[in-house]
């Protein structure tokens, strides 16, 4: 599910990619670092790219798993505003990038781009808040549940009536996006696979009982546009 999509017209979609300049990427490279200007957005043709964000102690904190089709970057109304998080691309990347005063020009022409760029900030904003939700109120348990079905709406695949993520993510990088450890997150998938809620194949993971896991982090049926990645 492309997030954007949802809120851009064909049209207006035709508009932004107008001021588009492209860039190419190679994995392991950063399209920007926490502290960098922050006058730009990025729309990922193809690709990957993880946001993160570097706390006081040194540790590193992944927010979001951008792929193809989504928009993301930082548009604040002061001039002077820095980047609040880094992102690393994860998978050779082109992206196309647009510059915030040709877009400022661009939403000032055309009332309902306007309109509708101020839905998908919405949109953005939202994801935010529910990230926080899940990582402040329910615990860790609710924090690794809550990931698992935001893995699962991003990059879930039919698999004999469960659902497989397609996507190769070790316990270490789950740890780093709910602020945990990986003994911990070990010990929680296997506590879950004991409640057969869960199970691994080729090294993907598979739910076998969403339900289990809503119910662990209290999930409030968010449309999937924001329980993603």
């Amino acid at each position: 599910m492309k997030g954007m999509m949802t809120f851009f017209s064909d049209t207006n979609f035709d508009k932004l990619k107008s001021i588009m300049y492209n860039k190419q990427a190679k994995k392991g490279e950063h399209l920007f670092w926490e502290g960098d200007t922050a006058d730009r957005l990025y729309y990922i043709v193809k690709g990957r790219v993880r946001i993160t964000k570097m706390s006081d102690t040194g540790k590193s904190f992944i927010l979001y798993l951008h792929q193809a089709g989504d928009l993301f970057g930082q548009i604040d109304p002061f001039q002077d505003s820095v980047q609040s998080f880094s992102a690393e691309v994860t998978a050779d990347c082109e992206v196309g990038v647009i510059l915030r005063k040709d877009l400022e020009v661009l939403l000032w022409q055309h009332g309902d781009l306007a309109i509708e760029f101020m839905r998908w900030m919405g949109l953005v904003h939202r994801m935010t808040e529910t990230k926080f939700r899940d990582l402040m109120m329910y615990g860790k348990p609710g924090a690794l549940c809550s990931l698992l079905i935001r893995l699962s709406n991003s990059y879930g695949v039919p698999k004999g009536g469960h659902v497989l993520i397609d996507y190769k993510i070790n316990n270490s990088e789950m740890a780093d996006m709910i602020g945990s450890t990986r003994e911990n997150v070990n010990r929680m998938l296997s506590d879950m696979r004991k409640e057969d809620a869960v199970e691994f194949h080729n090294g993907q993971i598979v739910i076998k009982d969403a339900a289990y896991l809503r119910d662990i982090c209290h999930c409030e049926n968010c449309p999937v546009e924001i329980c993603r990645m």
